[in-house]
Formats: structure tokens, C-alpha cells, sequence
């Protein structure tokens, strides 16, 4: 437990000092919000989902997934400064597991998305009119949690496999523009083609983003949750797993 205290420390010192990182962490998810969901409504009308519930609401959930990725992305970059200067070497002697390591780092992850996601829903409350169901924010917080954890490990895994920055970034980049528009980020799935509906059931963005959806307000189907869920809890494990690994081999 002193380990994870001493990494959580770590952590909180290094992004406290880059207004930027803690701009993107922050306020960046809440902007995607507000263009994109008041701008379709203002350009088409108070658009309403095939779901019933209108853009804003329905978006929510997206924004709330597409931040988990933002944080996971800008923590395991710190990797690569790490390696720069030397430091990630020497905290490998310390007197902690390799996995203590990560949860340490994991759960600054987690405290960062929970803060984004408490401004964001009620910026989104107050300003947009979402009508949000309170009474299913252990399933939202539960969908912070564990998408938080599985992106932050899947990204470290790429941060310690992948030795140059420049490649981390082209890679990652490709990722986030994959993972996003092949979801059920910006639009339900059901009209979409057959391919591309099943392409995007196979991705864990889809699951993650369904469970907040159902934890913020309502939405879904419980058979179908109770799968995702299950699958994302399984792919976080995993890159968990993986990440351990990839870390002992350093």
C-alpha cells in the first residue's frame, strides 16, 4: 500500500505540473460535448436518437468513454519521459511489485476520470438539460472505474512495447479513431449495416460506453450489459496481465 501511495503521489506531482494535461483531462471531454451536442441540435432540430432520448443524453455516455481514452493516452506517454531522463530505471529497484507499480498509477487514473466525469455530467445537467437517473450511478461509476483500468492498461502495454514516441503517437492515433467511430459513441448501432454493426459489438468501447449510458440515463438492454460488462472485465484483466509482463521484461 506504501507503494501505491508513493506512485499515487508521483503521479499527482508530474501532472499538476502540465496545465495542458490537466486541460485535456478536465475540460476537453466536456468541449466535445457542447460542440457536438449542441451543435446537432442546433443544427438539426433537438435531433433525437433512434433510442428515444434526444442528442445530448444520448451522447453523454460517449463523451464520458472518450475521456477514459484521453486519460489512458496522456498517462502512458509519461512512460517515454520516464525512459528520457532515466527515472523509469531506477523506480524499477524500488522496493515495490511491478504490479504496484501500475495500480499505483492506475488509481490516479481512476481519480482523474472520476473528477471528469462529476463536471462534465453536471455541466451537462445543469446546462443541457439532461434528465440523468441517480438511481443507477453505481453502474456509472462502476463503468468509470473499469474502463478507466482497461484503457490505461492496454495503453501501457503500447507504451512498453513500443520504443520510439513518434510511432506510440501515429499508433494511438489510429486506435482512437478506430475505437470511436466504430462504436456506439456518436449514434446507435441498430441502423447501421450488418458488418459494421457487429464490428462495432466486438469493440470494448461499445460495452464500456453502453454501461455508462445505462448508468447515466437508463438505456440498454440488461441481458446485453450483463455481457459487456462481463467482456470488458475480462479484456481489462487481460491487459492487466499483459502489462505485468511487458513491465517484468524491462
Amino acid at each position: 500500500m506504501a507503494a501505491m501511495t508513493a506512485m499515487l503521489y508521483r503521479e499527482s506531482k508530474i501532472r499538476a505540473t502540465n496545465v495542458t494535461f490537466m486541460f485535456w483531462d478536465f475540460c476537453y471531454p466536456l468541449f466535445n460535448l457542447l460542440v457536438f451536442g449542441v451543435g446537432l441540435t442546433a443544427a438539426f432540430g433537438s435531433p433525437r436518437s433512434t433510442e428515444g432520448v434526444d442528442y445530448n443524453s444520448f451522447f453523454l455516455a460517449g463523451v464520458l468513454g472518450m475521456a477514459s481514452f484521453a486519460i489512458a493516452s496522456n498517462s502512458a506517454w509519461s512512460f517515454f519521459l520516464d525512459r528520457d531522463n532515466g527515472i523509469f530505471y531506477e523506480m524499477l529497484t524500488y522496493p515495490m511489485s511491478r504490479a504496484e507499480y501500475l495500480l499505483g498509477k492506475l488509481v490516479f487514473n481512476i481519480g482523474i476520470a472520476v473528477v471528469q466525469a462529476a463536471l462534465t455530467i453536471g455541466i451537462g445537467a445543469a446546462a443541457l438539460g439532461i434528465s440523468l437517473r441517480t438511481d443507477l450511478f453505481g453502474f456509472l461509476a462502476a463503468g468509470i472505474v473499469i474502463g478507466t483500468a482497461g484503457w490505461f492498461f492496454l495503453y501501457t502495454i503500447l507504451a512498453l512495447k513500443i520504443r520510439r514516441n513518434d510511432v506510440f503517437n501515429s499508433v494511438t492515433s489510429a486506435m482512437y479513431f478506430v475505437f470511436l467511430f466504430f462504436s456506439s459513441m456518436f449514434y446507435p448501432l441498430a441502423p447501421l449495416p450488418k458488418l459494421l454493426r457487429w464490428v462495432a459489438l466486438a469493440n470494448p468501447l461499445t460495452w464500456e460506453i453502453d454501461l455508462l449510458r445505462y448508468g447515466s440515463i437508463g438505456l440498454g438492454h440488461p441481458r446485453a450489459l450483463i455481457m459487456e460488462s462481463a467482456g470488458f472485465v475480462a479484456f481489462a484483466i487481460a491487459c492487466f496481465a499483459y502489462a505485468v509482463h511487458s513491465l517484468n521484461q524491462e
